[in-house]
């Protein structure tokens, strides 16, 4: 749920939307340590920014995130970065909450997260991630150097476990290529 989409609950005071929009552009902001082009939000990794309080500088920014897997090392260091982010945005008390459920798909990332993967040098998903049923592959992954289809799988980790490497045969150069999951 995005910052401006609060529900009041019956035990808690939701401060302004400025101070919850200003929550969620802290938090948005962080980059994944992963892939430093993106941010948590091209990712589609930050869920939801809620603030809390009475408005007078006592308010609580909470902020869910999503791991892209269950087990990505990277949650700890974006968990430590949405803190320092919030904090520098003037909010003392934070929590940042991580959930599995529902589990992270690409179909999550923004189209704007596609595009800087690609010019990056990083295949994007593309289609939509099942909600059950067998496992996709690709036929083919498009080169995000020269846009071949011409491509071949040569592992299927990367450099992260999120990412499968692929070698283009028409420029022959190495890439990246991010799962749909």
């Amino acid at each position: 749920m995005r910052a401006d989409q609060q529900p009041v609950g019956a035990d808690q005071q939701t401060v302004g939307t400025s101070d919850a929009a200003r929550a969620w552009r802290a938090a948005a902001s962080v980059p994944d340590p992963e892939i430093p082009v993106l941010t948590i939000e091209d990712l589609g990794v930050l869920r939801d920014v809620r603030v809390e309080g009475d408005g007078s500088g006592g308010a609580r920014a909470t902020v869910t995130i999503t791991p892209t897997y269950s087990g990505c090392p990277a949650m700890d260091a974006i968990r430590d970065d949405v803190v320092l982010a919030l904090t520098a945005a003037g909010f003392d008390d934070v929590d940042v909450r991580l959930v599995l459920a529902p589990a992270w798909t690409t179909d999550w990332m923004t189209d704007a997260g596609k595009r800087k993967l690609v010019d990056y040098g990083i295949a994007p998903p593309t289609g939509r991630a099942g909600a059950a049923g067998p496992i996709r592959l690709a036929l083919s992954v498009r080169c995000p150097r020269c846009g071949s289809l011409d491509t071949r799988e040569l592992a299927r980790f990367g450099s992260t476990s999120c990412k499968a490497l692929y070698e283009c045969r028409a420029c022959l150069e190495p890439f990246d290529h991010f799962k749909v999951h």
